[in-house]
């Protein structure tokens, strides 16, 4: 069954679908009629002789340069060409699917002016796997991504490099092998593939979409510590959360309370009165970045249901307005705030970590939760890289989006750099899955120690995917190949799904 574009239904979930699990789209019947009579518009607008940004003018500082027609036809070929100026590897093939995916949902509204075979070429490109290469650099986030998106553009004219089935070919080819045809661009049909902020978009879905899944591997990971580190639980009761009254926080404290209910570890005696911040502020913490990331989430998802284009056309009204909707600003902020939540909620796992670590702080367990401690070093290592981790992301929050640099002869004069701020923002992510794989590692080696005492069923079913990927750490060995993967395992859900499996969905 494919997913249904009609403009205004996209959500994180579908475009997380689409781009990773490559489930098939298709136009709905209603979005092709707009797409249809907007551009009956703008023929009929170029046969009488109107002036259009970017349809008979030239773009920027060249606005004012009007076209032949005779030029028309040829000028959106051009700026595809002149466009397509990025630099560096290309993007992963999700976010490109996640871009494109994006774009056809903008088409869908029926104000941008381009013919329907533009847009079904797109859609026949996502659900035959032809994915163009697009390098991760060039864009400042307006008009639009234009570089990357230049690219993608690129390879639905045949031109450029797609990938397809494995291989990095030409972009003809990959639209051979997939049975698709080249396009010949005509008027006004190059620009409205690429004059939108939609990589940002695509790729500040995914992130909003694996930020959300990372916080509850936070509180996965946190809970494991809480249990071996014997904390007071009374920081987690509902009615301190509920008295404040923020909705992250009261969700951060149920999902701690369900992962750790029958915990055999919490029902020692010798608590403190009081833990540290690290272990009973986890629900104010995380409950701060879930709040974030709400409002991140609703900013991308008015982006992946709008119409960002340059000019806009308005076929009922016979109308053509020209903005800055393709301005990646609102996105931007969003992603900011996203990279910052990550990264806060990042010290506080190495702060635990730290705990865990410290024979002074970690009640009773062995110094660098190692038996050996002076032959062994135990974990003590491993800190030092949350701790480098920790410190990128720190370096990594400095926001790109106060960092305009003005373009196009200043007639582009403020622009967003929303581009940097979603490619840091994915680094970030990165990072700080790395940090979790690090806490869980301490935190498994820490459960070892405080057997035959048994952990609760959420904590349980972390700990068997941990060791089913990390053995218990008996002697000094090498650390890094344990590091690296169980990254890989935190970042592919197999714990998170585990601990669900055991206790029920996680908010």
């Amino acid at each position: 069954m494919s997913i249904v574009l009609e403009g205004k239904n996209l959500t994180i979930e579908t475009v997380a679908r689409v781009a990773r699990g490559r489930e098939p789209v298709a136009l709905a019947p209603e979005a092709r009629k707009r797409i249809e009579k907007c551009r009956a518009l703008l023929e009929d607008k170029i046969q009488k002789r109107e002036i259009m940004y970017g349809v008979n003018t030239g773009i920027g500082e060249l606005a004012n340069v009007v076209l032949t027609q005779e030029q028309v036809e040829r000028y959106q070929r051009y700026i595809v060409y002149s466009h397509a100026a990025g630099y560096g590897k290309p993007l992963p093939e999700d976010v490109v699917r996640a871009a494109m995916l994006s774009r056809i949902s903008c088409h869908c509204h029926g104000h941008s002016g381009l013919r329907p075979v533009v847009t079904e070429t797109l859609v026949d490109m996502l659900n035959k796997g032809v994915t163009p290469v697009m390098c991760e650099k060039g864009s400042v986030g307006a008009c639009g991504d234009l570089s990357p998106m230049s690219q993608m553009a690129l390879a639905a004219m045949g031109e450029g490099e797609a990938f397809y089935q494995g291989e990095r070919l030409p972009g003809l080819e990959a639209l051979k092998r997939a049975g698709i045809e080249p396009l010949v661009l005509h008027a006004r049909d190059g620009l409205a593939m690429i004059n939108g902020s939609n990589v940002i978009a695509g790729l500040g879905a995914l992130e909003v979409h694996d930020t959300h899944r990372w916080l509850k591997m936070s509180e996965i990971a946190a809970a494991m510590t809480l249990e071996v580190l014997n904390a007071n639980m009374k920081a987690y009761d509902e009615r301190i959360h509920k008295t404040r009254g923020y909705p992250g926080a009261i969700e951060s404290a149920a999902n701690v309370r369900r992962i750790t209910d029958g915990s055999e570890l919490l029902g020692r005696s010798g608590k403190k009165v009081q833990d540290a911040y690290s272990l009973r502020s986890t629900p104010q913490v995380v409950g701060a970045a879930r709040d974030a990331l709400k409002w991140a989430r609703s900013m991308i998802e008015i982006e992946l249901r709008g119409a960002a284009d340059n000019p806009v056309f308005y076929p009922d009204e016979q109308l053509v307005l020209t903005g800055a909707n393709f301005q990646g600003v609102p996105m931007a902020l969003a992603l900011e705030l996203l990279g910052t939540a990550v990264t806060t909620v990042a010290v506080l796992s190495e702060r635990r970590h730290n705990r865990l670590m410290n024979p002074h702080l970690n009640a009773g367990l062995p110094a660098f939760l190692t038996k050996g401690a002076g032959m062994f070093s135990g974990l003590m290592l491993s800190q030092y890289t949350a701790g480098a981790l920790v410190c990128e992301n720190r370096v990594l929050c400095h926001p790109a989006a106060t960092g305009s640099i003005p373009a196009a002869a200043d007639q582009e004069d403020f622009v967003s750099m929303g581009m940097t701020t979603a490619l840091k923002t994915r680094q970030i992510i990165d990072n700080a899955q790395a940090v979790l794989a690090i806490e869980l590692i301490a935190g498994a080696q820490a459960v070892d120690f405080r057997k035959p005492l048994k952990p609760s069923k959420g904590v349980q079913a972390a700990y068997d995917v941990v060791r089913k990927h990390v053995a218990h750490l008996e002697e000094d060995r090498p650390l890094y190949d344990d590091i690296n993967r169980l990254k890989e395992v935190v970042e592919s859900g197999e714990i998170l799904e585990a601990v669900e499996s055991a206790v029920g969905q996680l908010i």
